[in-house]
């Protein structure tokens, strides 16, 4: 037999709620306030890790899957199939940042821009090229990088640098203002170095690498 409140055909008493069930409540002046604030436990959390900076909206193409958890802001340009993970950051509040199709930046990374000086106009914008993969906690600010590149995790790239296209950079590595990492290379170390040519599985893996991400992201934005 039904016994809530709710059951058809009985009007049940109301059952207070006991004290672990009740909000905090505490005394001021001799005023028995309550908290949280019932109008704080009613509101609705507001989803704004999507947002303008001075009138310029974040650009989203096709099959984006953005993170809640993610912060994205201003000038950014993301192409399609393009995944941003757990707290990772975007900010193109002083330049720009693009992102070519099907990169991902993965959890907790920076991604940042220099804005103009009397000594640079234009500042230093941000651009990915297509199929990157950028590693957890890497940094990248104001440089410039081709298609099919590895970013290792926690590496950070400098302004002004630049990483060609199939190159994969080691964890933990450091290019520093305007260096030039070369196509076709592993580069390591603080400051980054090429190691070694890289070996053709490790140049079908830039492409599977970034593939994986697309298909993921496709499953988390479906619930799947």
């Amino acid at each position: 037999m039904p016994t809530t409140a709710h059951a058809v055909g009985k009007r049940q008493k109301p059952v207070a709620a006991s004290k672990a069930e009740r909000p905090s409540e505490i005394f001021s002046d001799g005023l028995l306030l309550q908290w949280p604030p019932v109008a704080l436990l009613n509101r609705k959390p507001k989803m704004d890790n999507i947002r303008p900076f001075r009138n310029h909206l974040p650009q989203l193409a096709a099959d984006v899957y953005i993170d809640p958890a993610a912060v994205v802001v201003g000038r950014v340009e993301l192409g399609d199939g393009v995944s941003v993970w757990p707290f990772a950051v975007l900010r193109g509040d002083v330049n720009f940042i693009r992102v070519g199709a099907r990169s991902n930046i993965q959890d907790g990374s920076v991604l940042h821009v220099s804005g103009a000086s009397a000594a640079k106009p234009d500042g230093s914008p941000l651009v990915l090229g297509e199929d990157v993969t950028v590693g957890h906690r890497a940094v990248l600010h104001g440089c410039t990088i081709g298609s099919r590149v590895l970013i290792g995790m926690g590496a950070i790239v400098l302004d002004d640098a630049v990483i060609e296209d199939e190159v994969i950079l080691g964890a933990g590595s450091l290019v520093p203002p305007r260096k030039r990492l070369e196509s076709g290379f592993l580069y390591t170390g603080s400051p980054a170095k090429a190691a070694r040519p890289l070996t053709d599985a490790e140049r079908t893996f830039l492409q599977r690498s970034a593939q994986t991400y697309l298909e993921t992201a496709r499953a988390y934005r479906e619930g799947v």
